[in-house]
């Protein structure tokens, strides 16, 4: 049953990022299940073996500080991709969000580039592909809805063996579904509501004012808003793939 899940959850995030315990707090909080019940794993000492996985009845794919999918600078960063091919090859039920929709797409052959003259930081307009309104989980979601984000990466465009479920004007792949399989990922995060990405947002200003102005900063700080069509979805992913 849901409420008694066992997940799994990936992290790229260093020792001191204060978004560790709060990203926890966050997919508990977004799947209606206590933090108890979800076992974080710090990839930044490599991914977990299958049998390791197996262990629980969920993997969920989180964010990250200062790691980019762009650089690969996460350490193990091919050995992560090698497993998360193997997750899906298993399908093994998988939601991975933001830094984990951006390494499951590269472990499925598609592109992540670098670009903050695109970035999307705050709440944004989502809309769902043909293929996304059809699909038995994103297609809970309005046909255009909020989102909460905080990217420079971006999927580069569309590639074989996935079927892009949304978009973005500053995005051309906002979520994916592995057809025939329970693997899901979006950019935009799900398990975060309006104050959680603003404090995440302020927390890290500095790297943010480096590639913004004073007056992107302030209407960037304006912009977020609530997301509540979204922040239903972890629920209805663990209905789907449990109950």
């Amino acid at each position: 049953m849901r409420d008694q899940a066992r997940i799994l959850l990936l992290q790229a995030r260093g020792p001191d990022d204060p978004a560790k315990g709060e990203e926890v707090r966050s997919f508990a909080a977004r799947c209606g299940i206590g933090a108890d019940k979800i076992t974080p794993w710090d990839l930044i000492e490599g991914p977990p073996s299958m049998s390791e996985i197996r262990r629980h009845d969920v993997l969920m794919v989180g964010g990250a500080g200062e790691f980019y999918v762009s650089k690969s600078n996460l350490p193990y960063f091919d050995q992560t991709l090698d497993h998360l091919r193997e997750v899906v090859e298993f399908g093994f039920p998988t939601f991975a969000s933001c830094f984990g929709f951006q390494c499951m797409v590269v472990a499925l052959g598609g592109e992540i580039v670098y670009d903050s003259g695109n970035m999307e930081v705050g709440t944004f307009d989502v809309s769902l592909t043909e293929e996304g309104r059809s699909d038995e989980l994103f297609g809970s979601l309005p046909e255009t809805f909020q989102a909460q984000l905080g990217r420079k990466d971006r999927a580069a465009g569309h590639w074989d063996g996935v079927v892009p479920m949304a978009f973005s004007e500053r995005c051309p792949v906002q979520a994916l579904r592995i057809p025939g399989k329970p693997v899901w990922a979006s950019q935009f995060h799900p398990e975060l509501d309006r104050e959680a990405n603003l404090g995440r947002f302020e927390r890290y200003l500095d790297g943010y004012a480096a590639v913004m102005s004073p007056e992107e900063l302030e209407a960037t700080i304006d912009g977020f808003g609530d997301s509540p069509e979204v922040n239903q979805l972890l629920k209805r992913f663990l209905g789907l793939v449990l109950d």
